[in-house]
């Protein structure tokens, strides 16, 4: 399948340094660890991979036989439990 990227996934993953390669790895080799069945116009997904720069969640649909990126940043560790899986309950 291709990759599609949304203005806003190209803005973010500029501002913070994170790679195409980092992306499509995340999406085709990590784990999902949310799914939101109700976003429109497809259900989308949170993963998470390790890269050298360390935990990497992004955002994505699959739709029309491509996976449409929305967005990817790397997890505040104050927003999340120390593996990344989990939001942190303060």
């Amino acid at each position: 399948m291709d990759f599609e990227y949304r203005i806003h996934a190209v803005e973010r993953m500029f501002q913070r340094n994170i790679s195409e390669k980092d992306v499509e790895e995340a999406v085709l080799h990590g784990e999902v660890i949310e799914k939101y069945p109700d976003d429109e116009p497809y259900p989308s997904y949170l993963t998470l991979n390790f890269d050298q720069e360390g935990a990497l969640h992004v955002v994505y649909a699959i739709g029309d036989q491509k996976y449409i990126i929305i967005t990817a940043y790397r997890p505040d560790p104050d927003k999340w439990v120390s593996n990344f899986r989990q939001r942190s309950k303060t």
